[in-house]
């Protein structure tokens, strides 16, 4: 399976008769795993279900799920209020005999009258409750399929930067190995001035004292086992793009050894060539510790 990103968007409508409802899913970069969730009114007992199956399906990132949910169709019930509607009625009498000019009282205006007319809202049963956690858990289901989609394409453009950044690591590794090569007899050559310009100071000086000093700045100046150790990181690097599962914090752990070599590399260094490359290790590192953040 291809890596994937931590970062990704998805979007999902549903409804049925009486309801129409929205998922959105939303996810970016995170340590570990954190999901949030924001439910309608009325379906808060389904928050359980969404973490789980969210938590079944991601394994790194900071991941947030709305659900937004309309009523449609009819809003419920319509009510007489016989006891107002009678007393208004009661009423029409005695206004007729006051204002004997006024024009009949109208039906509509009758059942426009605040209260006379009720909308009464539906209370729906267990079943119906049930159905629509049902349905609205159905679409929560292929909005986190679509969700890991997205991200394992953004994975898949991911994989191709953070495999340039490792291919980059191994040419400047190779290039430093041939500057390493010739980095001892550049350095047996200054010692040499140093040593005559030591014997002229310091004639009481040994020997063997000087052979010393020679052998410790030299296994000092030996960077072979740093090149070999980068080299064992970039084929690791590329073993995990190749693998299955969440890498992403392998790889992070593979930058901290990248750095640890380049920044090895430069204090060995001898001479300015070599320290560029390191400097130029140590940039790439860095690149590459930036998008591996975004790896699950």
């Amino acid at each position: 399976m291809p890596i994937s990103s931590m970062t990704g968007f998805a979007r999902r409508q549903g409804g049925d008769a009486r309801y129409a409802w929205t998922w959105e899913a939303r996810s970016v970069n995170g340590r570990g795993r954190e999901v949030r969730c924001r439910l309608a009114n009325g379906l808060e007992r389904i928050e359980p279900v969404v973490r789980e199956r969210t938590s079944q399906a991601f394994q790194r990132g900071n991941i947030s799920l709305t659900l937004s949910l309309t009523r449609q169709g009819r809003e419920g019930a319509v009510v007489l209020n016989r006891e107002l509607l009678d007393q208004v009625l009661a009423m029409l009498p005695e206004l007729r005999s006051r204002i004997p000019d006024a024009a009949p009282p109208r039906l509509d205006g009758i059942l426009a009258l605040r209260g006379v007319l009720e909308a009464v809202e539906e209370t729906p049963s267990e079943e119906q409750e049930d159905a629509l956690a049902a349905a609205v858990l159905a679409d929560l289901d292929l909005v986190l399929a679509a969700l890991a989609e997205n991200r394992a394409a953004e994975g898949a453009r991911l994989a191709e930067v953070v495999l340039g950044l490792v291919t980059t690591i191994a040419d400047l590794t190779a290039q430093a190995r041939t500057l390493a090569v010739a980095q001892p007899q550049a350095m047996a050559e200054r010692l040499r001035q140093q040593l005559a310009e030591i014997l002229e100071a310091t004639p009481s000086l040994t020997e063997e004292r000087l052979l010393q000093e020679v052998a410790l700045l030299a296994v000092k100046a030996d960077v072979r086992e740093e090149l070999d150790r980068l080299d064992a990181h970039v084929a690791a690097a590329r073993e995990l793009l190749a693998a299955p599962g969440g890498v992403g914090r392998k790889l992070d752990f593979l930058c901290q050894e990248f750095n640890r070599e380049a920044n090895t590399l430069c204090s060995k260094s001898a001479d300015v060539p070599l320290t560029r490359i390191g400097l130029d290790l140590k940039a790439t590192v860095d690149q590459l510790r930036e998008q591996v953040q975004n790896i699950e």
